[in-house]
């Protein structure tokens, strides 16, 4: 029977897809680390106060494509390149879904739309992200060799989650409530595209190196198909609904450290 765990058992099974799995998540962790980077250094004087927070969650990024990196070498692999119609970070942005890179790449001052428009995407990405880490922590939380390293990203992602609510909800708050629910919406229907995209990209690498059947792969195109049209038909009010989270101020201190994996 098809399931998440059995597919990811595959996965972890094989060396050729493991790294590959983990060359496309260092990859993105890395894209992200980078991004959130930038964004701390141009944040508006108006809201400088967030400057430490997105700096901790570029952090928190990095450590993730490092761990990701660890995982490959503890088993003898180097990272290989990332597939560009796998690469969801990239896709998304040329998309035009949150800040343009070349906005970036400059050493212009951010304006406040910029930082709803990069807190919004956050807020849609750290879903899928939070949603994806859950998975893994209830199917691999225990296991040997990504155990830890699941639990771990699983917290961090948690708090990345929590931050982008505290923080909009704040936004809204300030008169941006009407900019960040369009922009919401927006960026739900353009990353549940990419994402069925990247899936179905992913699933047909994983299946030539893995060797499923024809009769397999069509199953898990379906399911990737049936997700995108759930998603589309409302499943994605998960990803544009603000709610105050349990856990204040999420970002408020520094990175932790990953030790095991150093």
């Amino acid at each position: 029977m098809l399931s998440a765990r059995s597919l990811f058992q595959e996965i972890l099974d094989d060396d050729e897809a493991f790294r590959l799995f983990c060359s496309i998540a260092a990859g993105g962790e890395a894209q992200g680390g980078w991004e959130n980077g930038r964004i701390a250094a141009l944040v508006p004087a108006s809201l400088r106060h967030l400057a430490p927070r997105i700096a901790r969650h570029g952090a928190d990024e990095d450590k993730h494509g490092r761990i990701f990196t660890a995982l490959l070498r503890k088993r003898g692999l180097e990272p290989v390149e990332v597939p560009a119609d796998t690469d969801y970070t990239m896709i998304l942005e040329r998309r035009g879904i949150g800040l343009p890179h070349r906005k970036l790449r400059s050493d212009a001052p951010l304006t406040e739309r910029d930082i709803v428009v990069y807190l919004t995407h956050s807020r849609v990405t750290e879903q899928r992200a939070a949603e994806q880490m859950d998975m893994l922590t209830t199917h691999f939380g225990d296991h040997p060799e990504v155990g830890r390293a699941v639990r771990m990203i699983r917290e961090d992602e948690t708090n990345h989650l929590a931050y982008c609510h505290e923080e909009l909800l704040r936004l809204a708050g300030a008169g941006h409530g009407r900019t960040i629910r369009a922009l919401l919406h927006t960026s739900a229907l353009a990353e549940a595209r990419v994402y069925r995209d990247v899936s179905l990209a992913v699933t047909a690498r994983m299946g030539r190196i893995l060797r499923w059947s024809p009769a397999k792969s069509a199953a898990l195109r379906a399911g990737i198909h049936a997700v995108y049209a759930y998603e589309r038909l409302g499943g994605r009010r998960r990803m544009v609904t603000l709610t105050m989270p349990e856990r204040r101020d999420a970002l408020g201190g520094p990175a932790t450290p990953e030790p095991e994996f150093a």
